[in-house]
C-alpha cells in the first residue's frame, strides 16, 4: 500500500459537521457543490483537473472558434467566498464501502455521503485500431489536439506536390451523428468553405472531403423528425458528405473501412460515436449493469448503499417509462444534482426526501453560422431563430462574466468577419521527461 493509501488527505480543516465528498466537477458535481455552499456540511470536491470544462463548446475549440480558456473556469475561483467547500485536484482510486472511506491519489478521506459524478469517456465499442488511431473529443485537451492536428495537416499538405497524396491529409472523417458530430462536421465544413482557401490559396479545397458517418438510420436520433431532416439538409448544403446506416469496421491511421461501402482515405478520423461511464474500484458487480453504468433508485442512491449516490452519465434508473434510463445529457445531470442538493439540505431539517423527476426542457444543435435546430416541449423550429436561441442558451450557461463577454465578442467577430483568428499551431514541448511527467497528459 503506497503512502497516499496509508495517510489521510493533508491540510483538511477539522470538522464536526457531516462530510459530503463529490467526485467529479462536471455539470452534476459542480452544480451540487454550488448548491451546498454555505450549508452546515463540509464539502470536499475532487477532480483530476483544477477547472470546469463546458463540454458543449469543445467543437469550437477544435475548429479555432474559441480559446480553451474561454470554456474552462478555475474551480478554486468558484469557491473563493465559501468556507465549507474544499477543492482538491486528485484522482479517486478506490471506495471502501464498509468503512465509508475513499482512497485517492493524494490520500484517503472518510465520508458521510459520497457522490459519484465522474462523467463518461469515449466508447470505441471494442475496436482496438480505432481507439489507437482515431481522435476523441471528450476534454479541452483533446479538442486542442484536434485543432493542432487539422492545422498541422494543411501545413504539411501545402508542401506536397502530388494532388493524390494530399487528399488523405486534407480529408476529415467524423463518426457519430449526435449533436457533437453534427456540430463538429458543420464547423469543419465552414472552415473548408470560407477560411482555409484564404490561408492556403495554393491548395484546391474542392478535393477536401468532410464526411459524417452515423451507424443509425438518421442524425440526431433523439430529436424530432423535422430536426433530423433539416440538420441533414443543412450539412449537405455546406458540402458535408452524410452517411447514415453506415458502420465503421476498422481504421489503420490511413484508411477508414466501412461495411458495404468504399473505404475512405484520411489521416484525420474524429470519433464522436458513443460514451461509456468512468468507473472506480470498490463498486460491486451487482451495483452496475453490463455497460458499467451504476444502478440507482429514485433518489439517485446507489443500489445496496445507504450513503453513496451517483449523478449524470454514470448512473441509470430504469423505469417502465424509461427502461433504458434517462438520456446521458447535461440537463439530466443538472436536475439530478439539484434534486439531491435539496434532499441533503432537507435532511438537516428532518424533511422527507423527494424522488427525482426529470423535466425535459428540450434539445438543440447548431450546424453552422445562422443554422441550428431546436426542439422545445411546446415548439420546434430551425434556421436563424434556432441559431440565435442556441447562442443565447449556451452563453448564459457559461461560468464567469469574463468568459461570457469573451465568447460573445468572439462570436460577434466571427459572425461579422467570418475569419477566426485562433488558427495557431502550438505544440507542447516536453523538456525533461521524468521531472515534468505530472505536467503532461497521456
Amino acid at each position: 500500500m503506497n503512502f497516499y493509501k496509508q495517510n489521510p488527505i493533508p491540510n483538511l480543516p477539522e470538522t464536526k459537521s457531516k462530510r459530503v465528498v463529490i467526485i467529479g466537477a462536471g455539470f452534476a458535481g459542480l452544480k451540487l457543490a454550488r448548491k451546498l455552499m454555505g450549508s452546515p456540511y463540509q464539502v470536499l470536491l475532487l477532480d483530476k483537473n483544477n477547472y470546469h470544462q463546458f463540454q458543449p463548446l469543445f467543437y469550437q475549440v477544435a475548429t479555432s472558434g474559441l480559446e480553451p480558456s474561454a470554456i474552462s473556469f478555475p474551480l478554486r475561483k468558484v469557491f473563493h467566498n465559501s468556507k465549507n467547500i474544499i477543492f482538491r485536484m486528485a484522482e479517486a482510486e478506490l471506495i471502501d464501502q464498509e468503512a465509508n472511506r475513499l482512497y485517492t491519489s493524494v490520500g484517503y478521506i472518510d465520508y458521510d455521503y459520497l457522490i459519484l459524478a465522474m462523467g463518461a469517456d469515449t466508447n470505441y465499442f471494442g475496436l482496438e485500431n480505432i481507439e489507437k488511431y482515431s481522435t476523441p473529443m471528450k476534454t479541452v485537451s483533446e479538442a486542442l489536439f484536434i485543432r493542432n492536428k487539422i492545422i498541422s495537416n494543411y501545413e504539411t499538405a501545402i508542401n506536397i506536390g502530388e494532388e493524390e497524396k494530399r487528399k488523405s491529409i486534407m480529408n476529415v472523417v467524423i463518426v457519430g451523428g449526435g449533436p457533437t458530430g453534427v456540430e463538429l462536421a458543420g464547423a469543419v465544413a465552414e472552415l473548408r468553405n470560407n477560411v482555409f482557401p484564404k490561408d492556403y490559396p495554393e491548395l484546391n479545397f474542392k478535393n477536401m472531403k468532410v464526411v459524417l458517418i452515423e451507424a443509425g438510420q438518421s442524425l440526431l436520433s433523439s430529436m424530432s423528425e423535422e430536426a433530423k431532416s433539416k440538420s441533414k439538409q443543412y450539412l449537405e448544403n455546406l458540402g458535408v458528405e452524410v452517411m447514415v446506416d453506415t458502420q465503421v469496421l476498422d481504421y489503420d491511421g490511413e484508411k477508414v473501412v466501412l461495411k458495404g461501402r468504399e473505404a475512405i482515405e484520411t489521416k484525420t478520423l474524429l470519433w464522436a460515436a458513443g460514451i461509456k461511464p468512468n468507473g472506480i474500484n470498490g463498486v460491486r458487480e451487482e451495483q452496475t449493469i453490463p455497460n458499467g453504468r451504476l444502478i440507482v433508485d429514485e433518489f439517485n442512491q446507489l443500489e445496496g448503499s445507504g450513503n453513496i449516490f451517483a449523478l449524470g452519465d454514470i448512473c441509470i434508473y430504469a423505469t417502465d417509462e424509461n427502461p433504458r434510463g434517462l438520456p446521458q445529457v447535461a440537463q439530466v445531470a443538472l436536475q439530478q444534482a439539484d434534486n439531491l442538493a435539496n434532499n441533503l439540505l432537507g435532511e438537516l431539517r428532518n424533511k422527507q426526501w423527494k424522488e427525482f423527476k426529470y423535466k425535459d426542457l428540450g434539445s438543440m444543435a447548431t450546424i453552422g453560422r445562422k443554422l441550428a435546430v431546436v426542439d422545445l416541449p411546446f415548439i420546434k423550429f430551425q434556421g436563424l431563430l434556432a441559431w440565435m436561441t442556441w447562442l443565447f442558451v449556451h452563453l448564459m450557461a457559461i461560468l464567469g462574466v469574463k468568459n461570457k463577454l469573451f465568447i460573445f465578442l468572439n462570436w460577434s467577430w466571427n459572425y461579422l468577419a467570418f475569419d477566426p483568428s485562433l488558427r495557431l499551431l502550438i505544440r507542447p514541448k516536453q523538456i525533461k521527461t521524468k521531472k515534468d511527467e505530472e505536467l503532461m497528459q497521456e
